[in-house]
């Protein structure tokens, strides 16, 4: 098995929507905001090699949007989706599958692009990929509740369905293929999946928003954007716990400078142990 990382840019929000009810003073401590409260998060994607396929998970927020929608999210940074895979060798046509933990527009919108600039065309960007998310989390997605509507955008996940190349995950399996397990969690979006992949003989854990980064690490640090935050507690603490016990490698998504970290058990809880990039496992 091979693993790389595929960086595809930063983006911006609000520092007090991304910590919930902790205060600034608390987390302006690990992720320091501007002048409009704002604080620059990672878009990082992993793609991983092995039985002959190329799964790549998630993908970024794309490049389709307007103008207007982009102004809210200050897209920043010097790499992107195209860009990080062609630095490893890999085209859009080489991918096999694009494993989508859930469809929230920073996750999945660079799976689907305009056809020569044509707003009125889409297409996917991985022909010959199989686009995987599950059934439930799929119609969560396409009959979204008033709060989680704005984050699931119906040009990001309709061409999936559209083209044939959408599949569902069975959820009584867990598994893509051996060595790359999954679990699903209910916090942040219902049924978000989260990849267990064995690798080098440990165990790495692409946390996507159940930890979004080492600030979100203390049980309460819980982003507002959570539909059910009381679930994300428990899923976290769990999920923590067992990282810890079995030293865990966690792949962060959206930390902007953190790649990897492992925790560990404390007087005070789980807390942060070390951070790495991935190269150096």
């Amino acid at each position: 098995m091979n693993l790389q990382v595929i960086n595809t840019g930063f983006f911006k929000l609000d520092g007090g929507a991304m910590f919930g009810v902790v205060p600034k003073s608390l987390w302006s401590r690990t992720n320091p905001s501007d002048e409009n409260n704002l604080c620059t998060w990672a878009m990082r994607c992993l793609l991983v090699e092995d039985q002959g396929r190329l799964v790549l998970i998630d993908n970024g927020i794309g490049e389709k949007q307007d103008a207007k929608f982009f102004s809210h999210y200050y897209l920043h940074g010097n790499d992107s989706l195209q860009s990080s895979l062609h630095k490893v060798g890999v085209d859009f046509k080489d991918v096999t599958d694009n494993f989508l933990t859930h469809l929230h527009f920073d996750h999945c919108g660079g799976g689907v692009s305009y056809v020569d600039g044509n707003k009125e065309k889409l297409q996917t960007v991985f022909p010959n990929a199989k686009y995987w998310t599950n059934a439930d989390h799929w119609q969560w997605a396409t009959e979204p509740n008033s709060r989680e509507k704005a984050s699931f955008l119906k040009e990001n996940i309709l061409p999936m369905q559209e083209s044939g190349q959408l599949e569902f995950m069975d959820l009584s399996k867990k598994e893509l293929f051996e060595g790359f397990e999954y679990f699903t969690a209910d916090g942040h979006t219902d049924k978000q999946m989260i990849p267990k992949i064995s690798y080098k003989g440990k165990t790495i854990v692409f946390a996507a928003d159940l930890l979004p980064s080492v600030g979100h690490i203390p049980l309460p640090y819980v982003m507002g954007y959570d539909t059910r935050p009381l679930l994300t507690l428990d899923e976290k603490k769990k999920f923590l716990e067992e990282a810890a016990t079995n030293e865990y490698i966690i792949f962060l998504e959206h930390d902007p400078i953190n790649e990897c970290c492992t925790v560990k058990m404390t007087d005070k809880g789980v807390r942060l142990d070390q951070t790495f990039s991935l190269n150096e496992i």
